[in-house]
């Protein structure tokens, strides 16, 4: 099933909603403001984690598109499962939750703490939030899994 998502037109939804989620998470995170800052700070980032934070939120980004396909060919079959749309929801706001870069932007999550009057920060995390993003890339990839796994005993029994 997952090698439908990647045919026409779903392939054309994937990288629609790749697009879409990483300009929602640099808007919501406020990268576009960061980004300025980065030459004038070349000498005190941390280019691993910066890099290594860009290349989660592009996998997290792709595994949302996944998900989102997969559960919209299982909706479209009437097998519309409650379990799965909840981790990928639960999956998506999670990266939103974490922003382009964890460390270096607000991101989601801090600025629903910040409306709550507590300040947060993911730089305060042993990894900088690079845990959270990591967290998130295995809740959508068990999510895959679970869609995968319904598909595969669907079929044996069949």
């Amino acid at each position: 099933m997952i090698k439908q998502a990647f045919k026409r037109p779903y392939a054309y939804a994937f990288i629609l909603i790749v697009i879409a989620y990483l300009t929602i998470n640099i808007i919501l995170s406020e990268f576009y403001i960061t980004i300025q800052y980065i030459p004038r700070y070349l000498d005190t980032i941390k280019w691993h984690e910066f890099l290594l934070a860009g290349i989660f939120s592009i996998i997290i980004a792709a595994m949302v598109a996944i998900n989102i396909i997969l559960l919209y060919l299982k909706w479209k079959e009437r097998r519309f499962l409650k379990q799965q749309s909840f981790l990928a929801s639960l999956g998506t706001l999670a990266g939103f939750s974490t922003g382009i870069c964890p460390a270096c932007i607000t991101g989601l999550f801090p600025l629903l703490f910040a409306a709550l009057g507590t300040s947060f920060t993911f730089l305060s995390l042993p990894f900088k939030g690079l845990e959270i993003q990591l967290l998130v890339i295995i809740i959508l990839m068990l999510n895959i899994y679970f869609l995968e796994k319904r598909e595969k005993t669907r079929n044996l029994s069949a």
